[in-house]
């Protein structure tokens, strides 16, 4: 006679083998692939001596860690809540598959690519990031000698921890200004006006900080006693005021924070007081970016603030697609977001992007070795989207079409 199980074990048994299923389902899936080799890309690399040793970006970011304290190295990592957004980023690269093209004769590759009138030999651009002597005794300087040398576009943040005016005469070309609009306009008015008295081109208005971040991993490095570094950090206005000199000479009796929720409102009384072009940061739905349009504003910039903001589980990258959809081409559509690689470059470019930003990696070539550092991953990523051009069949930044890329089925 059959052993008699009862309902109550039998749905437990059913439970458990319909569990088991659904994990082994989730272990054989791509993203889970994807975050597992990720994660373990930089690890029992050997230490680098020089910046030219380096093989690629992942290299310097162990020796920069090293020489950061913990509290700076978690500022500069952190996402929000998981950090899944901020890995995301990174990770669904891999969703997209290169199609290369065969028979083409790739001896001679231009990277060029022209924004605003204005050429440059690379695609790839210096986002801005903020506080950077945090990470390097030079900070922004550093960064500036780099991108001259390079000859990339430099974007500079508010929260610069160097003058506006000693970065742009260690550029010595235009320097692109990145605004975080204050509560208070007079703030925001006074930071526009020095952006123009420094011939920035162009304004990057950063529209992705309605709010604080939920950033728990700077957070929890704060609790092991590393949140505050005496050294850099002074408490209340005074600190804020010497931390970051674009706020020198600006009437902060009323400041309340350094963001605040940028409305439309916000961009006409931007437009109204200035000659730059205006270029929003933070666009990530195809709803957004016609209504760029419908305001004539001259670029976008698909960005998720590196994942640091909130966490959608949206990449850059899966958001590109809708974007230049409903952009068309009419104006640049600029992207960031994990690009760690020059395929990374290379599959934004063919989904339609104009050029693509660079955060964290700079900065981890910044905290390793300074100016040296920055280039070598300037050229690094540079080599590697040459490389992958030529094996692809494609001569030149424009001749990057959407053909040579496609979303891999899942």
């Amino acid at each position: 006679m059959p052993a008699i199980v009862p309902n109550s074990l039998m749905s437990g048994i059913l439970s458990a083998l319909s569990r088991r299923r659904f994990v082994e389902h989730l272990l054989r899936s791509p993203l889970v692939l994807v975050g597992a080799t990720a994660a373990q890309s930089p690890i029992s690399r050997p230490p680098i001596a020089s910046s030219g040793d380096a093989l690629d970006v992942f290299d310097f970011a162990s020796l920069a860690q090293k020489k950061m304290s913990a509290a700076h190295w978690a500022y500069l990592m952190t996402g929000v809540d998981d950090d899944l957004t901020r890995d995301l980023n990174h990770d669904a690269f891999r969703l997209f598959q290169i199609r290369p093209r065969r028979f083409v004769d790739v001896e001679k590759i231009d990277t060029s690519v022209q924004i605003f009138g204005q050429r440059y030999p690379s695609p790839i651009v210096i986002d801005p990031v903020g506080s950077q002597r945090a990470f390097d005794n030079d900070g922004e300087l550093a960064t500036a000698r780099a991108a001259h040398a390079r000859g990339n576009q430099m974007i500079l943040s508010t929260v610069t921890t160097t003058p506006l005016r000693d970065v742009a005469r260690e550029y010595q070309r235009p320097l692109w200004y990145q605004l975080y609009s204050s509560k208070d306009w007079g703030i925001t008015k006074g930071l526009i006006q020095k952006a123009e008295r420094a011939d920035c081109p162009v304004l990057v208005v950063t529209v992705d900080t309605p709010s604080g971040g939920n950033r728990e991993t700077v957070a929890r490095a704060g609790r092991r006693g590393e949140g505050e570094c005496k050294t850099c950090h002074e408490p209340g206005l005074r600190g804020m005021m010497k931390e970051h000199p674009m706020y020198e000479g600006l009437d902060v009796s009323k400041f309340q924070g350094i963001t605040d929720p940028v409305t439309w409102e916000s961009i006409d009384r931007i437009r109204d007081l200035t000659r730059m072009k205006i270029v929003v940061k933070g666009v990530m739905t195809s709803e957004d970016a016609q209504l760029c349009l419908e305001h004539g504003l001259d670029g976008i910039v698909v960005s998720n603030h590196g994942g640091r903001q909130e966490e959608t589980l949206l990449s850059t990258i899966e958001a590109l697609p809708e974007i230049v959809n409903v952009v068309k081409g009419r104006i640049p559509v600029l992207i960031d977001g994990g690009f760690r690689r020059g395929t990374d470059v290379f599959k934004a470019l063919a989904i339609g992007a104009t050029a693509i930003g660079i955060g964290r990696p700079y900065v981890w070539g910044l905290g390793a070795f300074g100016q040296r550092g920055v280039e070598r991953v300037l050229e690094l990523m540079q080599a590697e989207l040459v490389m992958v051009m030529k094996q692809s069949g494609a001569t030149a930044i424009g001749k990057i079409t959407p053909e040579f890329v496609r979303r891999r089925s899942v």
